[in-house]
């Protein structure tokens, strides 16, 4: 009698489930190494231009001689002797007034958009977020004409009452949004124990609101810090110059001085790293929050 094994069983599907349990799935170990090096191609790129300015600013010719390998600080020597501190001053002044402005009017305006009913009120946000809709080439001769009569061409005060205007749309929006989430009881229990309407906002609203003001503050101070058309068209006196034009003067006719252009830059990034790094935390919540409606 002859004993015969019975055929083993080749079901598809299950030798691809015991394949699976086995091996893993097909692909499991190259995708978390293609993300990766997805990752580091995108932190080289952000990286890289950051470090070589730095570098970059500590040499003769920014380094872009190949002979420049000693690290000097001539470079940072010449830029402040030739009154470079100034534009970071004016700068300094203009974007805090502004921002603190900015904000002092978006927050009440928002308080108004978010726990107020009454006629037009659609048509008056919708008014303030069409401001964020003109590109700003387009407002410079109206504003210059504007500033001119008024007699704050080449001052602080036109350039904070420029900056605050077009800071406090997306302030509104922002800061409108993150007041959707803040409960209504706090103003009624407020009210209630006898607050007034101002006590309300800056006593028991704004502690609550601070992510999203860290978050809107922060946006106008980086907008106004970086803005070069309408200080290119209302500043002309070097005394009153902010940091984007004192960049261009680094450039000449047919040369530049690269290295003081990269300690140029490198002085413009740092009151903005000062700022940004602290409140990360708070400006990646208050971005969060704010995008509810």
């Amino acid at each position: 009698m002859t004993l015969t094994s019975a055929p083993l069983n080749r079901d598809p599907d299950v030798t691809s489930h015991w394949h699976r349990r086995m091996f893993g799935r097909p692909g499991r170990l190259f995708e978390p190494l293609l993300i990766l090096a997805g990752l580091l191609a995108i932190l080289f790129a952000l990286v890289y231009p950051m470090v070589f300015i730095l570098l970059g600013s500590f040499k003769t010719q920014g380094g872009l001689l190949a002979s420049a390998t000693a690290f000097t600080w001539a470079n940072y020597i010449t830029l402040f002797t030739g009154g470079f501190g100034r534009f970071l001053v004016n700068s300094l002044v203009i974007c805090v007034a502004a921002t603190a402005l900015s904000t002092l009017v978006s927050v009440n305006a928002a308080y108004v958009f978010s726990r107020f009913r009454f006629r037009g009120k659609g048509l008056i946000f919708g008014s303030v977020l069409f401001g964020q809709m003109f590109p700003w080439i387009v407002l410079v001769n109206p504003l210059f004409i504007l500033l001119t009569q008024a007699g704050f061409t080449n001052s602080y005060t036109g350039m904070i009452f420029c900056y605050t205007a077009i800071s406090i749309p997306f302030s509104v929006y922002m800061l409108t949004g993150y007041l959707a989430t803040v409960p209504r009881e706090l103003d009624e229990a407020a009210l209630i124990d006898g607050a007034s309407r101002y006590q309300v906002v800056w006593r028991i609203v704004f502690p609550v609101l601070m992510p999203g003001i860290v978050s809107t503050a922060t946006y106008a101070f980086m907008l106004c810090w970086t803005e070069y058309l309408f200080a290119l068209a209302f500043l002309t006196k070097p005394a009153v110059q902010t940091l984007p034009i004192g960049l261009y003067q680094l450039f000449g006719d047919d040369r530049a001085d690269w290295g003081a252009v990269m300690a140029a830059s490198v002085v413009t990034t740092i009151p903005t790293l000062l700022l940004f790094l602290p409140l990360q935390a708070r400006l990646s919540s208050g971005l969060t929050a704010g995008a509810v409606k």
